[in-house]
């Protein structure tokens, strides 16, 4: 799977404003913090306040803010928000494909890739980041030696 930069700054600005004490977070803050350039991050907020998952206040003490609680986003509703559904082939969703011949169960391996995708992304939340109490599930899988080793 590969997470586009896009995706990955919008999931540790979101983080940013999970672990944010002082409410709203200015943009500038966030893009020092997780050197991310200002520009996109304001282009990824825009697409975090069109999915209802941040909210904006504009003037000297403006800033940006989470618009659920950080227990309640999970990192699939962040990835979503800017780069749309987790898993694409061809620009369609798995179950979209229809392959035939030696490759016809191959639409049922993007299914499977997209539902275990979505057994971890969909499980963790911000506020389980944020505190570092990810599920047990996720855990075991990263405690995997293999799942450190590069293929």
């Amino acid at each position: 799977m590969r997470i586009s930069a896009k995706a990955d700054y919008a999931v540790r600005a979101a983080l940013e404003l999970a672990a944010a004490t002082e409410l709203p977070v200015k943009g500038e803050r966030i893009a020092a913090a997780q050197e991310i350039p200002l520009k996109f991050l304001e282009n990824i907020m825009a697409d975090l306040r069109q999915a209802g998952l941040v909210a904006s206040h504009r003037g000297p003490e403006g800033g940006y803010r989470l618009d659920l609680p950080a227990a309640e986003i999970t990192i699939a509703d962040v990835i979503r928000a800017v780069d749309g559904p987790l898993a694409v082939v061809h620009g369609d969703r798995p179950e979209k494909t229809a392959y035939h011949g030696a490759a016809g169960s191959l639409q049922d391996v993007w299914v499977a890739l997209r539902a275990n995708v979505r057994a971890v992304l969909e499980r963790v939340s911000l506020a389980d980041v944020v505190e570092g109490s990810l599920p047990a599930s996720v855990r075991d899988l990263a405690a995997e030696p293999d799942a450190w080793t590069r293929h």
